[in-house]
């Protein structure tokens, strides 16, 4: 079993930076990937990124790319997503899940955190 809880998220304006983390306890960190997604109100989540379990390989969204960086430090057990240039079309809750790297679709990530909220104004 993994658990996950984020944090960071909060009210910004456009243009800003924000940092969000998500603490994993529960099975050893480094044995999984892990990705980040968010849904905004009356949408589907949606993919945002994904890390491999060294921290190497990462894939982005194209709405993203070039904005947002994840990365993970497996001594912390802890993945973060640093967010550049936030956007109003940003808005949204933000979960963390646990699951195989590369793959953008919602069901075939097996653990997720509650969500923390991400308010972009303009």
């Amino acid at each position: 079993q993994v658990q996950l809880v984020e944090s960071g998220g909060g009210l910004v304006q456009a243009g800003d930076s924000l940092r969000l983390s998500c603490a994993a306890s529960g099975r050893t960190f480094s044995t999984y990937a892990m990705g980040w997604f968010r849904q905004a109100p009356g949408k589907e989540r949606e993919f945002v990124a994904t890390i491999g379990r060294s921290g190497v390989n990462t894939y982005y969204a194209d709405s993203v790319k070039g904005r947002f960086t994840i990365s993970r430090d497996n001594t912390k057990n802890t993945v973060y997503l640093q967010m550049n240039s936030l956007k109003p079309e940003d808005t949204a809750v933000y979960y963390c899940a646990s699951g195989p790297f590369g793959v953008t679709m919602s069901r075939a990530y097996d653990y997720w955190g509650q969500g923390t909220q991400v308010t972009v104004s303009s």
